[in-house]
């Protein structure tokens, strides 16, 4: 597995479920089918800017190299982009794609850390999430 993808599901495993050690990380990884060695790990997280907060690993509140703050999107049913942001990220995320008014998405919903993208048909869906990752590369 490439680095990028692995790096992808351990933002995924932080964001899903308490994790305070690299071996316990790296045991999950194992659980998922990515193979990873403690070193990669240790890597990976310093690449990433993961932090330790209260005894659990935690995304940081600000990487300017996390697309400013856009961490990934996923495609949900025919109509729906779910986006994943860092902490705190995801209204001001929202706002940006709201502004840039692509004529795909009927409206978005945000949360903390998560926006709800709605396209006007399946077609859209895929557009919008290239022209959203354009926005942010």
């Amino acid at each position: 597995m490439l680095k990028p993808e692995r790096q992808k599901k351990i933002l995924n495993l932080i964001r899903a479920k308490p994790i305070g050690t690299q071996e316990a990380l790296r045991a999950h990884l194992e659980r998922v089918g990515v193979p990873a060695t403690q070193s990669s790990v240790s890597r990976d997280l310093e690449e990433l800017g993961i932090v330790k907060h209260h005894g659990r690993y935690a995304l940081p509140h600000a990487n300017g190299d996390a697309a400013r703050g856009l961490v990934s999107l996923d495609i949900a049913g025919d109509v729906l982009v779910v986006a994943r942001c860092l902490p705190g990220r995801a209204s001001a995320v929202a706002v940006e794609i709201d502004d840039a008014a692509l004529s795909e998405i009927v409206g978005t919903l945000a949360g903390e850390d998560t926006i709800f993208i709605a396209t006007r048909d399946q077609k859209s869906q895929r557009a919008a999430m290239k022209k959203i990752w354009e926005m942010f590369a």
